[in-house]
């Protein structure tokens, strides 16, 4: 199992208490879906490696988790690690909602200017996260918003757009 077949589910944070337990910080939507949470993959210098879980509490974002067979040294030295669960695992999204890894090499067509190109990558920068349109050699930058987002088709791969006025003539 690679990172690429995986989504990050969240972070291991610090160790809590003395038989091995550690807190998650899960950063995902509903974190509550993950209460029965039997595995997860965590990214160590190896690679991806596979930890089961005894016991989780979740509360908000964070979890409290006692894996098995796990020694409170052993513990320690997951703290700062990355969590991963396969993409099979994602729970499937519908109407204009997507996953920024499943959008990518989608077309984009805007209601005005037609088809601009392909989703190359979606750039997730703290304060907004833009869509990054390659249209032959010609970078097209545009909010991800759900006032931008008309129709996401999943069956046709494309994504309809109104982007806001003139900022694709900025590009092209």
């Amino acid at each position: 199992m690679t990172t690429d077949e995986c989504y990050r589910l969240g972070k291991i944070t610090k160790p809590f208490g003395y038989k091995g337990q550690v807190i998650f910080f899960l950063d995902v939507d509903a974190p509550e879906e993950y209460a029965e949470l039997d595995a997860v993959f965590v990214e160590t210098r190896k690679g991806l490696v596979p930890q089961f879980i005894k016991e989780i509490v979740i509360n908000g974002n964070k979890a409290t988790v006692t894996f098995d067979e796990l020694s409170a040294e052993e513990a320690q030295s997951l703290v700062g690690c990355d969590l991963y669960l396969p993409l099979e695992m994602l729970p499937e999204l519908t109407g204009n909602k997507f996953y920024y890894h499943e959008v990518t090499g989608w077309r984009v067509v805007d209601s005005e200017k037609g088809d601009i190109g392909t989703i190359a990558s979606i750039i997730d920068y703290p304060a907004q996260a833009i869509f990054q349109i390659m249209k032959n050699d010609k970078e097209i930058l545009i909010p991800v918003i759900d006032e931008v987002i008309d129709k996401v088709d999943r069956d046709e791969k494309t994504m309809y757009i109104t982007a806001p006025n003139g900022l694709i003539d900025l590009y092209l």
